[in-house]
């Protein structure tokens, strides 16, 4: 039986779902200007969502069993993953980072036999989300997500299209950092209990990714072609400042590989940070503004998470274990729309006696279902803060961007439900 606190803190998951399917509702009373739009305004940021109901929580169980086992259970949590994501998106947001992604972006597509609008297009829903595998998916979502920002999303209206690329890249994202066994948070929480290596994962789920990823990108890509060659979406602004110097790409180019291999300790990446910060300060005059709000907001709704999800296991880790593998997959695959996918691996990987074949469905179906909410994948509120702003009344709807997710998500799950030999 589930203690009361468990069930108190199950009720509030429950609650901070629809809270977050109802960010929409609350944006619209916020942009009434009324005597409580300030309230509104701050139950409309995602990014506080599951903050604010973790709160709740700490609060509940201090009442119920003292403020020292709160503490205490916070103790216990482990926060490196919000703290990553926070460093990683400061750093993969900054001028030189994103010119030199932008550089390369561009002679990549000049490369293809397209014209250079589509390819642009192409490359960007495509070989970007796939470099999550290597440079982490929290930084390629945000580099992606800040490519879209500058070139496509500024202009206004055009809502179709846009929900259609951000249910197209927060899918890719979540199924393009699984060529390496490092990368991508659901298969970094079982790698090493499972004894997965980056050779086991390329062979097994790399190829599947990469032609999910491929398929997505040129069906949107054919899709928008009208208005990617028309001019209705696109153009963004021109720079007009002098390129980064090379030297000073080089040294955040330098930041950005130490705080992806320091991922998994926050005493290295939070001091590169700071070095960061400094160096940054010193040439502001090649940066841009640092996310700093940004990453924190995305820090705090992870951290939330962590804190919610943390009392999950007596429903969730039982509910896994009774499913047969195929089964598995499609649960997995829903149950990521409600949780984070790392969470809903870690407590997989607890289930003893597992085959390898449960292994794979648990891991393939949380990242299938990785793109249909912004809880579904941690990567995720980080593309949801650079580009809410430039949908209807600055909020994007969970329920479209469920449903412009769900059509990619069907050919990740098709590529990953394919026969394998290691199963057969």
């Amino acid at each position: 039986m589930p203690s009361p606190i468990e069930v108190i803190a199950t009720v509030l998951f429950a609650i901070a779902i629809v809270h977050t399917f109802s960010v929409p509702v609350f944006a619209r009373l916020a942009n009434r200007n009324g005597p409580h739009s300030g309230l509104w305004h701050m139950l409309a940021e995602v990014e506080v969502v599951f903050g604010v109901w973790a709160f709740v929580l700490l609060i509940a169980m201090a009442l119920l069993m003292g403020s020292t086992r709160a503490i205490e259970y916070l103790d216990t949590r482990n926060f490196t993953e919000p703290a990553f994501v926070f460093v990683i998106m400061v750093v993969s947001a900054s001028r030189p980072i994103i010119e030199l992604v932008n550089r390369l972006v561009h002679g990549l597509a000049r490369a293809m036999p397209l014209r250079i609008e589509l390819a642009t297009f192409f490359i960007t829903m495509s070989v970007v989300p796939l470099a999550g595998s290597f440079i982490t998916e929290p930084a390629a979502m945000t580099l992606a997500a800040l490519m879209l920002r500058d070139a496509y999303f500024r202009r206004p209206g055009q809502a179709g299209f846009k929900y259609m690329t951000l249910g197209v890249l927060f899918v890719n994202i979540s199924i393009g950092g699984v060529l390496t066994a490092y990368a991508a948070p659901p298969v970094l929480m079982v790698a090493h209990t499972f004894g997965w290596d980056t050779a086991y994962m390329a062979s097994h789920f790399g190829w599947r990714a990469v032609a999910a990823v491929l398929v997505n990108a040129s069906v949107l890509t054919l899709i928008c072609r009208k208005y990617l060659l028309s001019g209705e979406i696109g153009g963004g602004e021109k720079e007009s400042r002098p390129p980064v110097p090379l030297g000073v790409i080089a040294i955040h180019l330098l930041c950005l590989v130490g705080i992806v291999l320091g991922a998994h300790h926050p005493v290295v990446f939070l001091a590169i940070l700071l070095f960061f910060i400094g160096y940054a300060h010193a040439y502001g005059r090649y940066q841009n503004p640092l996310l700093i709000r940004e990453g924190l907001m995305v820090g705090f709704f992870l951290a939330g998470l962590v804190v919610l999800g943390g009392l999950q296991k007596w429903w969730l880790q039982d509910l896994l274990g009774g499913l047969a593998p195929v089964v598995l997959f499609w649960g997995a695959t829903v149950l990521t729309a409600v949780t984070d996918n790392a969470a809903l691996t870690y407590l997989g990987s607890l289930v003893e006696g597992s085959s390898d074949l449960w292994r794979y469905m648990l891991v393939a179906g949380a990242v299938t279902g990785g793109g249909l909410t912004v809880i579904a994948n941690a990567p995720n509120p980080a593309g949801f803060s650079i580009l809410k702003g430039f949908f209807p009344d600055g909020a994007i709807s969970p329920l479209k961007l469920l449903a412009a997710a769900l059509v990619p998500t069907l050919v990740a799950a098709f590529m990953f439900l394919l026969p394998h030999s290691a199963f057969a």
